[in-house]
């Protein structure tokens, strides 16, 4: 699988739904950090890491719960840690995975509408 890049390089400055045309590159490194999320299992590694009591996980703690073999989870933790959406500190032989809320928040809002982004600041 290629590299997608990290969000801070994916996320465009203007949002595709902003009213202005998207540049091409822009969308194909937004799409390549939005196939991270259109998965499943990665929804379910989100959720489960950012539940997780620390707020980060090891695949050890991660297969049980997904019911997915440690080389199929490490694939998937690997592609979201390439779109910028969780990182990986390494402790001993032991790798520890947590989200990027900026990673998230970026992706969130570059997918709303700037209508609506504006609703929510003034709230």
């Amino acid at each position: 699988m290629h590299d997608v890049g990290t969000v801070e390089t994916t996320t465009p400055a203007i949002s595709p739904l902003a009213g202005e045309p998207i540049e091409r590159a822009d969308a194909e490194r937004l799409a390549g950090v939005l196939k991270a999320f259109a998965d499943p299992a990665r929804l379910r590694l989100l959720s489960l890491i950012q539940s997780a009591p620390e707020g980060e996980a090891s695949v050890s703690d991660l297969t049980e719960p997904l019911g997915l073999s440690q080389p199929t989870v490490s694939h998937h933790l690997r592609i979201l840690a390439e779109a910028g959406l969780i990182e990986r500190d390494k402790r001993g032989v032991w790798a520890y995975y947590r989200l990027v809320p900026s990673a998230i928040a970026a992706i969130a809002e570059s997918l709303t509408p700037p209508r609506k982004r504006a609703t929510k600041k003034t709230r």
